[in-house]
């Protein structure tokens, strides 16, 4: 066992170190609020704004009920399965633990753990809303190995718990590599975890050991432990935030206030105690370690470590009624709707750091735009709500969840996009099963059940209505039990009818969301704005048109309420044509088409080909038809077909009319992996008719070391699309019958070609061929063939139906490329279906 472990788990015990954490936050809190500026004044009112919890909405609407039941009957069994590495791992740990460090040791890994986390949050999230024996009984048996896993001091990270770690992954010892260790971030995705399955089953177990792990931190970074870091307070935030949205969960459950200084204390020290000198993801911009929180102004820095932040500040301030970080806030909200954010709500642009660009950089097909990313821009805004209590910030949300969010998971709940591009050509990388880190897939995984939970909120004026579906809650409003029924269509229909029937009689005020999209633009900020007028809006309560007053976004309708009442908010609905400032050039002299808070695309598949042929002149004159054609509800959804006149080019540089059939963004690349745009250029010069035929081999060439001669290096370079790992209905590359020997592949391009990801698709007969051992990606360096460095939260996974993708940690540009391989043992030999490279 790590020494460290040894050392801690004889000095303590959980209630011994509660009463000391207590102790020494009695005397923070007091050096804190004697010290805290007299500005900090509590915002709009003393009682906080507050979600009606998810549980207590019960959904009936065309979007997320039948995704909620996708994600029962396929999400979670996927992402249980595809997590059963870190089960294996904590399960191993806790064995060592017990047997005194006499059994195996699991492989060092850094951040599975919290993949694992995430899905089991999802999971008892769905558990509250709808409860399933079966997935409780399997958390149960985890949670029994988690809590084994856990050292006798609180402290809980496999590596050094079992003293399996790689240096400059982890650190020599506990918390001495915080800025890349993940220790803290996996715990706070554990709390969160452990509250979602408190309030789901009443079980406390977890949660018991979340706090105890929780006592711990505090201690060892705040106060200090003999048994860490030479008993002096480590004093540093972690590099990837979330702990601090964790603790505040914690807070919100028990109501233990020690948790919530604990998420002010790591916000305020952050870019204080400690900020990094180095380049690329050790810069002190990457983890937002630059500037001390409450000073900083920009969105910088790793797109999904900063929204975490973003929301931890929004919502401390709100619980603790203080302006504290006000100033930062909003700057960086108006930072990032103004100059950073794509028009589908997507974050972070940039390749390698997965994050911010430089102002008004906001490409298409070269984009990143992480799916966690676009899920910290709904927590970020959501949590500006709370603390503000304006509609623009549920808007921004809005786009982000019906449009990035919902991109990132297929149609069949197991498939899914960790970048989300606005363009994408022929035999574009497709969805992956899972990935080598699996932050996207589990993230969704706990997000979608949380949506109804974000639809109403309270204060003491009244209720909030923020987003629109068929739905169904009951309120407390002034002491009356007060139910809501909410019936629409909508995303596909702008008609929200609400029948108000309270037990009683009472006055309070309703407050129902006037989206942006329903005025000048689709989502507030400076990037986007209409090309085409807008159609006003109306409110009826009882059949009769009133003329509502706007407060800071909504409707507000404040009035003495009784059972029968009904509201009727009717939002238009046209075609609308977007433009982009003129400062973004990837989207000059381009429009973009959104119906409501939808944003449309073109998928070649709709189109007889590649969708870059098409330009839109005259916009102001569109001609945009709406169908109600239905589509394959099991596998594609339904909603109204939009069709457009356009007009495309061909080789020939002729022109001629077309109509182009447009679908919501978010449905893209289920059905094959042809091209797709969502901005379509004004100009024939920018439309690119050689796209319509492209040849189906994607490389210059292939060289193997070896091949068998019933297989081809051929199939490397062809655009197919494997079902499964087993696939033998298209041609594969494999080495057999050389057993346990270590096979290469070389990939030559026709020019020097920058390399930003490269995907293998391994084959596997579940005989003599199976996915390797191990694998690496190597670049050629003059006449010598050299490993390529990864990024940092890269691995080099080896999964089978899936694409395992790297990701250079370095620009990479070369004409060549090598994929070596290393067979599982002496009596396999590899194979690959598929590599893509982008």
């Amino acid at each position: 066992m790590s020494k460290y472990v040894l050392t801690s788990m004889k000095l303590r015990r959980f209630v011994h170190c509660t009463v000391s954490c207590m102790a020494f936050w009695i005397v923070f809190c007091t050096l804190v609020c004697t010290l805290r500026p007299f500005c900090s004044a509590k915002l709009l009112a003393d009682q906080p704004a507050r979600f009606v919890p998810f549980n207590k909405v019960r959904l009936s609407d065309r979007i997320w009920q039948p995704r909620i039941e996708l994600l029962v009957s396929n999400t979670l069994p996927h992402a249980f399965k595809n997590t059963e590495v870190a089960q294996r791992r904590l399960r191993q740990c806790a064995e060592w633990l017990e047997s005194n460090g006499t059994t195996v040791k699991p492989e060092p890994h850094r951040f599975n753990t919290s993949d694992l986390y995430k899905v089991m949050e999802g999971a008892a999230l769905m558990i509250q809303s709808q409860p399933n024996a079966e997935i409780e009984t399997m958390m149960d048996g985890i949670i029994d190995v988690i809590d084994r896993a856990q050292a006798e001091d609180g402290y809980l990270y496999v590596p050094h718990i079992t003293g399996s770690i790689r240096e400059n992954e982890m650190g020599p010892r506990p918390y001495s590599y915080l800025i890349h260790s993940h220790e803290l971030y996996n715990v706070g995705h554990l709390y969160e975890a452990a509250v979602a399955y408190a309030q789901a089953t009443g079980k406390t177990k977890l949660l018991d050991v979340a706090e105890k792990n929780a006592c711990h931190v505090q201690k060892v970074i705040f106060e200090g432990d003999p048994a860490y870091n030479d008993g002096k307070p480590v004093m540093q935030a972690p590099g990837h935030q979330e702990i601090e949205l964790g603790l505040v969960k914690l807070y919100n459950y028990t109501g233990k206030k020690l948790y919530l200084e604990m998420a002010k204390h790591f916000l305020d020290i952050r870019g204080v105690t400690f900020s990094p000198s180095g380049r690329g993801v050790s810069a002190p911009t990457y983890a937002q370690q630059h500037l001390p929180v409450a000073r900083q102004s920009t969105a910088t820095g790793h797109a999904v470590r900063a929204t975490y932040q973003y929301a931890a500040m929004a919502e401390v301030d709100s619980l603790l009624g203080t302006a504290d970080y006000s100033r930062a806030l909003d700057n960086i909200w108006h930072d990032i709707v103004d100059k950073k954010m794509h028009i589908t709500g997507g974050l972070g642009a940039v390749h390698g750091i997965e994050g911010f660009g430089p102002e008004y950089v906001l490409p298409n097909k070269d984009t990143y735009l992480e799916t966690c990313a676009a899920v910290g821009n709904v927590f970020f805004n959501m949590r500006m709500f709370l603390k503000y209590r304006d509609a623009k910030y549920v808007d921004v949300a809005e786009i982000s969840l019906l449009n990035n969010c919902l991109a990132g998971m297929g149609a069949d709940g197991m498939s899914f996009f960790y970048p989300n591009p606005l363009e994408a050509v022929d035999g574009h990388a497709p969805r992956s099963g899972w990935f080598g880190t699996a932050c996207c897939p589990s993230n969704l995984a706990r997000l979608i059940p949380q949506v109804s939970g974000y639809m109403y909120a309270t204060d003491q004026a009244g209720v909030f209505c923020n987003l629109y579906g068929t739905s169904e809650t009951t309120i407390d409003v002034n002491g009356q039990p007060v139910q809501i029924r909410q019936t629409t269509d909508y995303p596909w229909s702008g008609e929200i009818a609400l029948d108000i029937d309270p037990k009683r009689k009472v006055n309070f005020a309703l407050r129902l969301r006037v989206p942006t999209w329903a005025g000048g633009q689709l989502v507030p900020g400076e990037l986007y704005s209409y090309a085409n007028p807008s159609p006003p809006w109306s409110v009826q309560v009882n059949g009769q048109t009133i003329a509502a007053k706007i407060e800071q976004g909504f409707a507000v309708i404040d009035r003495q309420w009784q059972a029968g009442d009904n509201v009727t908010l009717h939002l238009p609905m046209p075609v609308r044509i977007n433009r982009c400032i003129d400062r973004v050039e990837a989207d000059r002299d381009r429009v973009c088409f959104s119906r409501g808070p939808i944003v449309l695309c073109a998928e070649g598949i709709d189109n007889e080909g590649a969708v870059q042929r098409f330009f839109v002149p005259e916009i102001e004159r569109l001609d945009a038809r709406v169908e109600n054609r239905q589509r394959d509800s099991q596998r594609f959804g339904d909603w109204p077909s939009i069709l457009i006149h356009a007009q495309e080019v061909d080789i020939d540089q002729e022109v001629r009319d077309a109509t182009v059939n447009l679908i919501p963004y978010f449905a893209w690349s289920n059905r094959d992996r042809g091209s797709m745009q969502v901005w379509f250029p004004t100009k024939q010069s920018l439309a690119q008719p050689d796209l319509m035929s492209p040849e189906n081999l994607k490389f210059a060439g292939v060289a193997a070391s070896h091949t068998f001669d019933q297989d081809t290096t051929a199939a490397i370079r062809m655009r197919n699309s494997p079902k499964n790992s087993a696939d033998r209905s298209i041609p594969r590359w494999t080495s057999w019958p050389q057993l346990g020997k270590q096979q290469w592949v070389e990939i030559a391009f026709d020019r020097a070609t920058e390399i930003r990801a490269v995907g293998v698709y391994f084959y596997d007969d579940h005989g003599g061929v199976q996915v390797p051992g191990s694998w690496r990606l190597e670049k050629l360096d003059g006449k010598q063939w050299q490993p390529v460095e990864i990024y940092n939260t890269d691995q080099y996974s080896t999964l089978p139906d899936n694409y395992n993708t790297v990701h250079p940690a370095a620009p990479l540009r070369t004409d060549k490329i090598r994929i070596v391989m290393t067979p599982q043992h002496d009596q396999t030999t590899v194979g690959i279906l598929s590599v893509e490279i982008e």
